[in-house]
């Protein structure tokens, strides 16, 4: 009887780390006492809102790129994303002294494709309601020759992305759960491997808005299951279908998902504002929202928590945490 190796290693996201360091930020791990008794646990924050470009994605983007050979950086790099991995592709080609080209949206905000424009990027963009952003992006590597990295369906991605759960379990020692926001999959699949690497028995959750909760209809179902594109304020989660080779991984290693709502993740960046004087985007702040419902259940005596990102302007930090509707336009993490 033969078994498929895992697409990604605990020794994959320890050479991933030793690649990345020095250019990714070893992001702080906060605490808060309040936190602490609220939730009746002992809570370590892993606040990747002080990653370079403000979010986790910057980790696997650098790491997929610094693994690409002299001539493949040469040519190029290719990528599809409205959100963090635009930027973070953008500033890791800038990194490595190469070019890159980010297919983006018609209708992105000016400020997302101002920034990624801002570390050097050639921005090409797309319908996306008649177009898909894939097949645009594959279509215009093949065509210029560039390499393509997409935002989570890549080992080397994921395991640049498990660093920020290996940073995590280093500092803090072996914890009894761990919860992370799922999006297309990268984020949980590199940090479930990390984690589980280190320390078997720990439960590792995923937490995903209540629109968009593909990864837990697809881990009930044991298979993909896609779901209408979800409109809720977690923008960088809202994700119809899991990723193939993340599902793969997350399949075996994900404990369990929990949803929260918008409501409860409003109150979560809220509380993180006001107490922990941080500013956390909605897809960042659902671990925590999951924490603060009750909707965790009972917690282990030591919990960590993946803060994925910071990535919201001032005008729609200020009319979610208002009580304002503030549909999908943030800064995703897709």
């Amino acid at each position: 009887m033969t078994t498929t190796p895992p697409p990604v290693t605990l020794d994959d996201i320890r050479a991933a780390a030793a690649r990345i360091g020095g250019v990714a930020h070893r992001t702080p791990v906060l605490r808060s006492r309040t936190l602490d008794g609220l939730v009746g646990a002992e809570v370590h924050l892993k606040c990747e809102n002080f990653q370079r470009i403000g979010a986790f994605k910057f980790r696997g983007a650098y790491h997929a790129a610094a693994r690409l050979t002299p001539e493949q950086l040469t040519r190029g790099i290719a990528a599809y994303s409205s959100g963090n991995h635009a930027q973070a592709v953008a500033l890791a080609a800038r990194e490595l002294g190469t070019t890159a080209v980010i297919v983006m949206p018609e209708d992105t905000p000016r400020s997302k494709r101002e920034a990624t424009a801002g570390y050097g990027a050639e921005i090409v963009t797309y319908d996306r309601y008649t177009e898909d952003r894939a097949a645009v992006a594959q279509a215009l590597a093949a065509e210029r020759g560039l390499e393509l990295i997409p935002p989570y369906e890549h080992p080397d991605v994921i395991a640049g992305q498990g660093t920020a759960a290996l940073e995590l379990l280093e500092e803090t020692g072996e914890l009894g759960a761990l919860f992370v926001p799922v999006g297309g999959g990268g984020l949980i699949a590199g940090s479930a491997t990390a984690a589980k690497g280190l320390h078997p028995g720990i439960r590792v959750t995923g937490v995903e808005p209540e629109a968009g909760d593909d990864t837990r209809r697809s881990l009930a179902a044991g298979r993909r299951v896609s779901v209408p594109v979800p409109r809720t304020i977690a923008d960088g989660q809202a994700v119809d279908i899991p990723g193939e080779l993340t599902f793969s991984v997350n399949r075996r290693l994900v404990d369990d998902i929990v949803l929260v709502s918008d409501d409860e993740i409003r109150d979560a960046m809220r509380f993180v504002f006001e107490r922990l004087k941080i500013v956390v985007e909605p897809s960042g702040a659902t671990p925590l929202a999951a924490l603060l419902s009750g909707r965790a259940g009972p917690l282990p005596p030591r919990v960590g928590v993946i803060v994925s990102g910071g990535n919201i302007d001032a005008e729609r930090f200020a009319l979610i945490c208002g009580g304002g509707g503030a549909g999908p336009g943030g800064s995703g993490n897709g």
